[in-house]
């Protein structure tokens, strides 16, 4: 990609709204680029089971994302890794998007960043992070074979990672800080059925410590606000699933959000400033799936072909 280029289009993010976006961008005959800091797919590929794509069954995040890449491709769109480190608008000329290989000029932009994991906040959590915290069971489940590891959550991807994480770990609790878990009924079944599982509920972690690994951690009772420091011989690994925090931060001034950063958008995944687009996980949005992401950026590349058919720029 050179510097100061010219397009229609920038999507920014190679996630399933992404490369849904630049499969539809290019059907519409855009002139379309789209961003990825890191690798296509974002938090998709560390994904090891994906049941509930249709027509897909029985993959895995890497092997979808590389079949949707493909095809992207294969219709001519362009894919290029680099990192957008601002969004202007530019008038009636569109936008100007800074990146790390220089300028782009751009008619529209379609923002599907996605979101990254939300931390819990107990005492030792940036400290631990790779030996013994840790936000991917399918990264670094492997490494507590054999071994107790707590899960902090009480949604669907607790529950999910956490039945994951059976396949290597002695025992799984689940540490979450309401009376109930807020996953849907199904999982929770299968989670409670599970002989490898048991449920903390009401608790928090506070605090994990050690030398070699993390063989202490400190439970707060939600109910009195007691504390309690358990001990353990072997080190014991923390995954944490409490929420996605939104890649939103470049475009705050120029979008509504939530209170915890969720852009807002219309149906047709349109924000309040004309020519700039959200879509995926950063969006506000009931549902976040695969296949939401991916219906998302559909639209968004749908609505964007219409918003520059409608308009006449200098």
């Amino acid at each position: 990609m050179a510097e100061n280029t010219c397009k229609d289009l920038v999507i920014i993010g190679g996630g399933p709204a992404g490369l849904s976006a630049a499969i539809y961008a290019q059907r519409a005959m855009l002139d379309a680029v789209t961003l990825e800091q890191q690798s296509f797919g974002g938090q998709v590929i560390q994904t090891s089971e994906v049941d509930n794509y249709p027509g897909v069954p029985h993959t895995d995040g890497f092997s979808l994302i590389e079949a949707m890449r493909t095809q992207a491709e294969d219709l001519g769109a362009e894919l290029s890794i680099a990192s957008v480190t601002s969004i202007i608008e530019a008038g009636d000329e569109g936008f100007t998007v800074g990146t790390s290989e220089g300028d782009i000029a751009t008619r529209a932009v379609i923002l599907a960043a996605g979101a990254v994991p939300r931390h819990a906040g107990f005492e030792g959590e940036e400290a631990y992070v790779g030996r013994g915290v840790s936000y991917c069971a399918t990264c670094d489940g492997m490494f507590y074979r054999g071994r107790d590891v707590f899960v902090i959550g009480g949604g669907n991807s607790a529950v999910e990672e956490a039945l994951f994480l059976t396949r290597f770990a002695r025992h799984i609790t689940l540490v979450v800080r309401k009376d109930h878990m807020r996953a849907q009924q199904t999982l929770v079944r299968e989670f409670e059925a599970n002989a490898k599982t048991s449920v903390r509920y009401l608790t928090s972690i506070t605090k994990v410590a050690g030398t070699m690994g993390i063989t202490e951690v400190t439970f707060r009772n939600n109910e009195d606000g007691s504390e309690t420091t358990e001990t353990f011989e072997t080190p014991v690994g923390v995954f944490v699933f409490v929420g996605r925090v939104p890649a939103s931060e470049l475009v705050r001034d120029l979008v509504d959000v939530t209170p915890t950063g969720f852009v807002k958008t219309d149906v047709s995944m349109a924000t309040k400033t004309p020519g700039l687009f959200a879509a995926g996980d950063v969006r506000d949005t009931p549902l976040r799936q695969i296949v939401c992401a991916a219906s998302d950026g559909a639209i968004a590349a749908t609505s964007t072909a219409a918003f520059l058919g409608q308009h006449v720029f200098d």
